[in-house]
């Protein structure tokens, strides 16, 4: 079957049993983009097919300087484990949040990535990103006696420039636990900030969205989760980033070169076959759980929990 392998800054090749062998240029070259190789079995080694590049494109700055930033893990993995997993990197964006002077309005704590609606402070987003990642990492590792990173290299950011769009991520959020089917309605999710915004809360923001609903607190916060509990198809950041997108086309090329399965059959599978395919599609740079949603015929929770 040939393999598909995604390669930070393609330096030096080398044909192996694991594939394609790299040895990272270094900061500058990694923030250039990613090279995908296709490699096929060929006797007892790996031959290399074709490369090809998708650039990185420049971050773009907010003149507001609020961001909807989202950081997952690496290969789509865990970033918790246990409770205290969650409380503890609640912890760090309390922590920096005094140090940096940087303001959260909104965040969600997801299996496998993060949502953080945040206003930069002191420093630039890149640098609040970097302190916290680096902190919650460090502690994770300790805690699970592993080694190595945790998160994806890069996290993702959008800027929110008005009121409207900010009202928009806001919700979207707080939806994402509901919209993945983890629970039926926001108030059960226990790692987001929803239930910041019906009580008092020391380290998110809540007044500066609650004003754009009513100057009396009390209807402020009605209003608030009549909007937050709309039925709406809110699409922040997944898709609206400047980001290198996959096509439909090349998902199912990919998937037949490496399986030899078409995508619309894909649910006639074994359920570990459909794992597995799933899991890696996941993994396809570019590729959203929607996109492969409308592919496969499989809801997005599922595809989310493969």
């Amino acid at each position: 079957m040939a393999e598909l392998y995604r390669v930070d800054d393609l330096v030096n090749y080398s044909n192996d049993k694991e594939g394609v062998g790299v040895q990272p240029k270094g900061k500058q070259g990694a923030e250039q983009g990613t090279v995908l190789c296709l490699t096929t079995p060929w006797q007892d080694d790996n031959i290399l097919v074709g490369c090809f590049f998708m650039p990185r494109t420049a971050r773009k700055k907010s003149e507001s300087r609020i961001y909807h930033v989202m950081f997952r893990g690496i290969n789509q993995q865990s970033i918790f484990e246990d409770d205290k997993d969650y409380e503890k990197l609640i912890k760090v964006f309390n922590k920096y949040r005094e140090e940096l002077q940087y303001e959260i309005y909104a965040y969600c704590l997801m299996g496998n990535h993060i949502h953080l609606l945040i206003r930069e402070g002191r420093e630039e987003l890149s640098n609040i990103m970097k302190r916290i990642g680096t902190s919650y990492v460090y502690w994770y590792n300790w805690q699970y006696g592993r080694k190595g990173h945790l998160f994806q290299d890069r996290f993702k950011s959008e800027t929110v420039e008005d009121d409207s769009y900010f009202l928009t991520v806001l919700r979207y959020i707080h939806q994402n636990p509901v919209k993945a089917g983890l629970v039926e309605n926001m108030e059960e999710y226990e790692w987001s900030s929803y239930k910041e915004y019906l009580y008092e809360s020391e380290m998110v923001n809540t007044g500066y969205a609650l004003d754009m609903f009513h100057e009396d607190r009390v209807k402020a916060i009605e209003k608030f989760k009549e909007f937050n509990n709309e039925s709406n198809n809110d699409q922040c950041l997944e898709i609206t980033e400047g980001r290198k997108t996959i096509s439909d086309k090349e998902i199912r090329q990919i998937i037949l070169m490496k399986y030899n399965i078409e995508l619309a059959s894909l649910q006639n599978q074994l359920p570990e076959t459909q794992k597995e395919v799933l899991k890696y599609m996941k993994e396809l740079e570019g590729s959203s759980l929607r996109q492969l949603s409308r592919l496969t015929g499989f809801t997005v929770n599922k595809i989310f929990r493969a």
